[in-house]
């Protein structure tokens, strides 16, 4: 995909992209065209590299300063096939009206189209879903090749491969994203050389994403599935799939596109097949976690109509808390992480400051217990409209506080597990359909202060 425009234009197909060109471009281009490799030096320094980034700055006057472009435009034409040295292995370059066209439109944007790929570890026939911008979904080996352009990484790390077949074998997350450039092009290829140096770099962010912030929002939609009902081994994990890591797209000339980690990365175990001599061979094949049959219509709710409700529940302000931040955590750990984190987010979501101040919170007649775990644990029955949730919140709740406060405890078991992770994908559920409610709640108190009028009555 990302190489395959122009190399077999027509004359007039470059004649029409000439005229779109400033000539001063063209020409610069054309210039340096004629001088690729092998060619001993520095191409920093080369006379026709040195033209094409003044030509730049004089016509893009956002270009950035001259190591900025330097450093934009050297990705730029080697992205292109441009080849100075014997160090980049050889490969056709497109025409050089080509090349002039294409960085003539990366001066003239001002966003990128990312996609971010996340491989979903140990998932077993995922349903595959559309909603909004995010799909899951399969690539045949093929349509891999052409995502990432194995032949143009190839050209940045001599030795290394793409293995296309073994990553088709699992199911993928696809986040499509629009983002604006950086203010200069050479933060577009190096942005982590452009910073401002007088920021606390060592700086704790509270509520720091795990993913970028486009995949978080897509896995906050999934995680409102009740996965946990769905998967056949749920007393070994409730999660469907893993995301050990997410690896983005850009379709920007300048910016430069990582190595994809290996296949090896994934989670593989022994096979045997019999081959046409009905000889064992020993192969590999992904590690799955089943789904039973029910998994399909759990998650067919999941398309475009639910992605906006679930947005434009957390544009409200029912969600103005660090809900999504601890859900998504809960998927991202485990073990006892996992457990603090799902009873975290429904604190998150139900506490209110005021309920750890006896003068500040107003007394409710006919209740002993008022401390902010039993506040919580009402509203939360009020919202499931279930006074059994309540109580099972409190008691998860002391398992959390014996362990964060040193008490003797037993292991935490499965079921216990599953009941917390439950319990905070209910508590979520029940809060978007809330949020999207007519009438919206006006005011985040107010809904609380009801939630706990009802739940304590």
């Amino acid at each position: 995909m990302h190489a395959a425009l122009g190399q077999h234009a027509t004359t007039a197909g470059a004649d029409a992209l000439s005229d779109l060109v400033p000539p001063e471009l063209a020409s610069a281009i054309d210039a340096l065209w004629r001088h690729q490799g092998p060619v001993a030096g520095n191409l920093y320094a080369a006379p026709a590299f040195v033209n094409l980034r003044e030509t730049c700055q004089r016509l893009y006057p956002s270009s950035g300063s001259k190591d900025a472009l330097g450093f934009a435009l050297s990705q730029g034409i080697f992205a292109l096939g441009f080849r100075w040295s014997d160090d980049v292995p050889s490969r056709l370059a497109v025409f050089s009206d080509v090349a002039a066209f294409r960085i003539d439109q990366a001066f003239r944007r001002d966003h990128a189209r990312l996609t971010h790929l996340c491989p979903l570890d140990l998932g077993d026939d995922i349903p595959e879903l559309h909603f909004g911008p995010n799909a899951i979904r399969t690539f045949a080996a093929t349509e891999l090749d052409d995502l990432l352009d194995p032949d143009g990484l190839l050209r940045r790390s001599a030795g290394w491969r793409f293995d296309s077949q073994r990553f088709s074998r699992f199911s993928w997350l696809v986040v499509e994203e629009t983002a604006p450039f950086p203010r200069t092009s050479g933060g577009r290829t190096l942005p982590g050389l452009f910073f401002n140096a007088r920021e606390d770099l060592g700086r704790i962010e509270p509520h720091k994403r795990h993913f970028p912030a486009p995949v978080e929002d897509a896995l906050f939609a999934l995680l409102t599935a009740p996965w946990e009902d769905v998967t056949a081994y749920s007393d070994l994990d409730w999660r469907p799939f893993r995301v050990p890591w997410v690896y983005t797209l850009s379709d920007d000339l300048f910016t430069r596109q990582p190595i994809p980690p290996d296949a090896d990365t994934l989670s593989w175990e022994p096979d045997f097949h019999q081959n046409d001599e009905g000889e064992m061979v020993e192969v590999e094949r992904p590690t799955r976690f089943p789904l039973t049959d029910a998994a399909i219509s759990q998650t067919a709710y999941l398309d475009d109509a639910a992605w906006s409700e679930v947005m434009a529940a957390r544009r409200s302000s029912v969600f103005a808390r660090p809900i999504e931040h601890f859900l998504i955590r809960a998927f991202a750990s485990d073990g006892i992480d996992e457990f603090l984190a799902h009873i975290t987010a429904i604190e998150a979501a139900l506490g209110m400051p005021g309920d750890h101040d006896p003068k500040a919170r107003p007394k409710i007649p006919g209740q002993r217990r008022q401390g902010a775990t039993a506040r919580v644990a009402w509203r939360l029955s009020a919202l499931l409209d279930d006074p059994l949730a309540g109580e099972r919140y409190l008691a998860l709740f002391k398992q959390r506080s014996d362990f964060l406060h040193g008490q003797a405890m037993k292991d935490i078991s499965s079921q216990v597990r599953l009941d917390t992770r439950r319990l905070a994908r209910r508590c979520v559920c029940a809060l978007v359909g809330a949020a999207t409610s007519m009438p919206p709640p006006a005011h985040q108190d107010a809904f609380l202060g009801e939630l706990l009028r009802r739940g304590s009555a």
